[in-house]
C-alpha cells in the first residue's frame, strides 16, 4: 500500500504550493474582517498602564478564524488590551503560515502561531522558515481535532472512543480503507507543515501501524476551507482547529464525523503559542510585558466556565470566526468546543455528546494535568519544546535532536520571563522547566522522558530514520 517513492516531503510541499492557490487566494479576501471600533466595555476600562511609559504601544497582532482566537477577541471586546496601555490592532490572517510569517517578516508584531512553529523556526526544520522565533505563553490547551469523511464511516471506521484502546483494529480498519482507494486520493489535510498538527496525525497513524510516509499524502490547507474542500473530495481526512471539526458533522455540513479530539492523542498538549521575534522583545520589554498580562487576563476569563456561552457567541462575529449558521443557534459551530458539550456526529443517528471542560483549556487545569504546583495552561514547559524536536527528527525534518536542543527550548520558550510577568499579576508557576509526560497522557501509552529525548525518539518502530534491512535474491 505504498504511495510513489517520489511523493517525497519535497514533492508534497511542492504540491501543497499548487493545490493551495485558489484557497489562499480566496482566504486573502478576508483581511478587511477585522474589530475596527473599541466596544463601550473597552472605553470604559480604566488603564493601570500609562501608554506613554511604553516603547511601543501601537501594535498590528494578528489572529486565524479559529476558536482560540477567543483570548484576542476578549481581550479586545473587554478592553484588557487598553487596561494595559496598549492600543491594538487585530488583523485576520489567512492561514497558521500567513500568522507565522507575519511575525517573522515584522508585518505583525505579534500573533498565535501552531506548537511546532517557534521550535521548528529556531532549528530550521524543513517546511519552516529559519528564524528567531519565541514565545512566553501557550494561548490554550487542546482544541483541536481529527475529521474523517463520510465514505471513512462507510469503510467501517468509527471515532476513537468507541475502539476502547484497541489500535491493532484501528490500523486494520485504516489500512483497509487505504487500499481500496488510489492513490491520488490517500490524502490527509493539516494546517501547517512541521506543526504540532502534522506530527499528531503521523504520531496517530504510526501508532496504529500505518506509515505516514508509505501510505498516504500530507497536505496543507488553511483552517476555513477545511470543510468546503472536504466536500469536494480534496482529502479524506483533515485535522483543525475548532469549529472546523464541529462544523463538518451530521447536523451541520453533514460531510464528516469527529475521529479523535487532539486531547485523546496527547492529553495536556500545547496547541497554540503566542509568537514574537526575540528583536521585539529585547526593542520593547514594557510592551511586551504588557501584552502578555493583557493576554493572560484574556486566557483567565476564557477559561471561566460562566463566560464561556459569552465567548462563544462573541467569536461567531464576522470580524472573528465569521462562524454564525443562517439557521439555529447563532453557536452551534463555536460553542461545543468552548462550553465542553462536544458531539463526535456519526451517520447512525447515534448521540455522541462528551461533556468536558478539559476540550479547550485557556488558564485552568483539571488536578490530574497538574504535574506540579501552580500549574496552569498558559505556562511554558521546555520539555514539551523538547517533545516536538523528538518528532521533527523522527520524521526527517531535522537530521537529528540537536545536541544543544535544551539551549534552543530555553531560546524558544521563554518560560523564566513569563515566570517574571506573571508574578508581577501575583500568579504563582512551577518551579521547574521540564517534566515526565506519563505514559497515560498518550494514545500509544508511551511515557516521554525528557532526559532522554533520544532513546524516546529511537523506541519508535515506524520513522523515517529507522534502521532498515534488504534481502538480496
Amino acid at each position: 500500500m505504498n504511495l510513489p517513492q517520489d511523493w517525497s516531503r519535497r514533492k508534497f510541499l511542492q504540491t501543497t504550493g499548487a493545490s493551495m492557490f485558489g484557497t489562499v487566494v480566496s482566504g486573502c479576501a478576508i483581511g478587511d474582517r477585522q474589530p475596527r471600533q473599541l466596544s463601550a466595555e473597552a472605553l470604559a476600562m480604566e488603564p493601570v498602564v500609562d501608554s506613554k511609559t511604553l516603547e511601543k504601544p501601537n501594535l498590528t497582532v494578528g489572529f486565524v478564524p479559529v476558536n482560540d482566537c477567543a483570548p484576542f477577541a476578549i481581550a479586545w471586546q473587554k478592553g484588557f488590551f487598553r487596561k494595559y496601555g496598549l492600543n491594538v490592532t487585530l488583523n485576520r490572517e489567512a492561514s497558521w503560515a500567513t500568522s507565522r510569517d507575519g511575525v517573522i517578516f515584522g508585518r505583525l508584531d505579534a500573533s498565535p502561531v501552531v506548537s511546532g512553529a517557534v521550535v521548528n523556526a529556531r532549528t530550521g526544520a524543513e517546511g519552516a522558515r529559519h528564524a528567531p522565533l519565541c514565545a512566553a505563553m501557550t494561548i490554550h490547551r487542546h482544541g483541536n481535532a481529527i475529521t474523517m469523511s463520510r465514505a471513512m464511516w462507510e469503510s467501517g471506521i468509527r471515532p476513537w472512543q468507541e475502539y476502547n484502546g484497541n489500535l491493532s483494529a484501528l490500523g486494520k480498519d485504516l489500512r483497509r480503507f487505504f487500499e481500496n482507494l488510489p492513490l491520488e486520493q490517500r490524502v490527509w489535510a493539516v494546517v501547517l507543515s512541521s506543526s504540532i498538527y502534522e506530527y499528531f496525525v503521523r504520531y496517530l497513524t504510526a501508532a496504529a501501524g500505518i506509515s505516514p510516509d508509505e501510505d498516504f499524502r500530507l497536505i496543507v490547507i488553511p483552517p476555513p476551507q477545511m470543510v468546503n474542500n472536504m466536500r469536494i473530495g480534496a482529502m479524506q481526512a483533515y485535522m483543525v482547529a475548532e469549529p472546523w471539526n464541529t462544523r463538518a458533522i451530521t447536523g451541520n455540513e453533514n460531510i464528516g464525523f469527529t475521529f479523535a479530539q487532539g486531547r485523546e492523542i496527547w492529553r495536556g498538549h500545547p496547541d497554540r503559542l503566542l509568537g514574537v521575534m526575540e528583536s521585539f522583545i529585547e526593542a520593547n520589554p514594557k510592551t511586551y510585558r504588557s501584552l502578555v498580562k493583557a493576554m493572560i487576563e484574556a486566557c483567565q476569563y476564557c477559561s471561566n466556565p460562566n463566560n464561556r456561552e459569552e465567548v462563544a457567541k462573541l467569536i461567531t462575529d464576522r470580524a472573528f470566526t465569521g462562524a454564525k449558521p443562517k439557521q439555529g443557534a447563532i453557536d452551534r459551530y463555536t460553542r461545543p468546543g468552548l462550553v465542553g458539550e462536544y458531539n463526535y456526529g456519526g451517520f447512525d443517528r447515534q448521540q455522541r455528546i462528551v461533556k468536558s471542560l478539559e476540550t479547550t483549556l485557556f488558564f485552568d487545569l483539571p488536578s490530574e494535568l497538574q504535574s506540579q504546583a501552580n500549574d496552569h495552561s498558559t505556562f511554558l514547559w521546555q520539555s514539551e519544546c523538547l517533545w516536538l524536536m523528538t518528532q521533527a527528527a523522527r520524521w526527517g525534518q531535522i537530521k537529528e535532536i540537536p545536541k544543544n536542543a535544551e539551549q534552543i527550548a530555553r531560546q524558544a520558550w521563554k518560560t523564566d520571563l513569563y515566570r517574571q510577568i506573571a508574578a508581577e499579576m501575583n500568579i504563582s508557576c512551577p518551579k521547574e522547566d521540564y517534566k515526565l509526560e506519563p505514559a497515560e497522557m498518550f494514545i500509544d501509552r508511551q511515557a516521554f522522558d525528557p532526559s532522554d529525548p533520544v532513546g524516546y525518539l529511537n523506541s519508535f518502530e515506524i520513522r523515517s530514520n529507522r534502521p532498515r534491512s534488504f534481502a538480496f535474491r
